[in-house]
This record gives structure tokens, C-alpha cells and sequence, in this order.
């Protein structure tokens, strides 16, 4: 369940009372303690008690805490850098055009979820096993967009660069909480496209992405 559906997933346990809790039940319950309190406060008694079962349910469907602690990885994982991976590896007419599929991650948070980045990044400081998960992901999302710069005739430096520009300006982004109206972002974007490859982008191209961005579900 994405993470823009998890009030309305609290609304229904509440809703259901004793009824019987599922496994997503509690996974969605533990991302949203780890995004809003951190993954200290993701614990199996206190989330029992929010959905108002006991902990042998959390037993069903997890070993443990860390079984249930992995999985919240595996969740980040297949979620943030899955699709800035995949934006990243699509055809594209034109480096422009492949840098606008990267911005689509940017700008809707069922691609990537910043909150979620953020408090996984958070727990990184904590523990060197997710450090180091967290700089191997940081390593895959880089590498997938100096890729996308090599296939536009980038030499290996110049992309590693700006791949690394384009993404952890992102990042920074969002952890100095920058808030923008979506029409001023998206006035901006003939910019950062020349400031991130160097190129005008090719006709029409701009227009399609906000177009694109605007029809999103609100």
C-alpha cells in the first residue's frame, strides 16, 4: 500500500476493532511509526497495541523485529530506488527527455517517498548495517544516472559528475525541507535541465512533463 494511503488504512483498523489484523496491516503501521517517530518507536507491543491485537499475531506473519526491521528495508529498497532505476533506464530521444523521467520521482511520491528516504536515512545513523545499505542504494541510484548520461554520449567522468550532481542536489533537497509551489518548480525545470546537461531541452518536451505532472491524482 503506498504511503499516501496509510491514514486511510488507520481509519479502517479502527474501524475494525478485533477483527482480524494482516500482515500488511502491521507493515503499513510500522512504516508509518518509522517515518513519523523513527525506527526506535517500531516496536511489537506498542504497534499491538495501536491495532488492538496481541503479540501473538505479530508472530504469524514476522520471526522477529528484525524480520519485521528487513522487510521495512526491502519496502525502501523496491520503492525509492526501484523506480529512480527504472525513469532512469527508459529510452529517451534525448538526454532532456531521460533527465524529465528522473524529475517524474520528484515529483510524485508514489515514485519516491522523501519522508521515507529521510527516516531510513535517519536510522542509517544508528546502525552501520543500514549505513551501509543506505550508501549502496545512494551508489545504485548514481550509477543507473551516469548511465543514462553514457548512453547520450557523455564521456565517464562528466556523467559520474553530473549523476551525482542531479541526485544529491535532490536529496538535499529535501533534507533542508525546501517547499515550493508545483507551478514555481515546474517554471524552473528549462533551467536545471541546461544546468544538469548542458543542453536546451527539445521542443515540447517541457510542456509534456508538466502535463504529465499536473494530471496527477492530487
Amino acid at each position: 500500500m503506498p504511503m499516501n494511503d496509510i491514514a486511510d488504512a488507520g481509519a479502517q483498523r479502527q474501524a475494525a476493532g478485533n477483527a482480524r489484523v494482516t500482515r500488511e496491516d502491521w507493515l503499513n503501521l510500522a512504516l508509518e511509526t518509522l517515518v513519523s517517530e523513527g525506527v526506535e518507536a517500531v516496536r511489537i507491543l506498542s504497534l499491538g497495541q495501536k491495532l488492538n491485537v496481541s503479540r501473538s499475531s505479530f508472530y504469524w506473519y514476522f520471526k522477529s523485529r528484525q524480520d519485521l526491521l528487513d522487510q521495512l528495508l526491502e519496502y525502501w529498497r523496491n520503492n525509492n530506488t526501484r523506480f529512480i532505476v527504472e525513469r532512469a533506464s527508459r529510452p529517451a530521444p534525448s538526454i532532456t527527455q531521460g533527465v524529465l523521467n528522473v524529475f517524474e520521482c520528484w515529483l510524485d511520491e508514489s515514485l519516491f517517498n522523501p519522508r521515507l528516504d529521510f527516516a531510513v536515512r535517519a536510522w542509517s545513523r544508528i546502525s552501520p548495517e543500514v549505513r551501509r545499505i543506505v550508501r549502496e542504494e545512494d551508489e545504485a541510484r548514481v550509477d543507473a544516472i551516469r548511465a543514462l548520461f553514457r548512453r547520450h554520449g557523455y564521456d565517464e567522468t562528466d556523467a559520474f559528475v553530473r549523476a551525482r550532481v542531479l541526485y544529491f542536489v535532490q536529496i538535499g533537497y529535501y533534507s533542508l525541507e525546501i517547499v515550493e509551489p508545483l507551478a514555481s518548480r515546474l517554471s524552473l525545470t528549462p533551467a536545471y535541465l541546461r544546468a544538469h546537461t548542458g543542453k536546451e531541452p527539445l521542443e515540447g518536451e517541457v510542456e509534456a512533463f508538466a502535463a504529465l505532472v499536473l494530471k496527477r491524482p492530487s
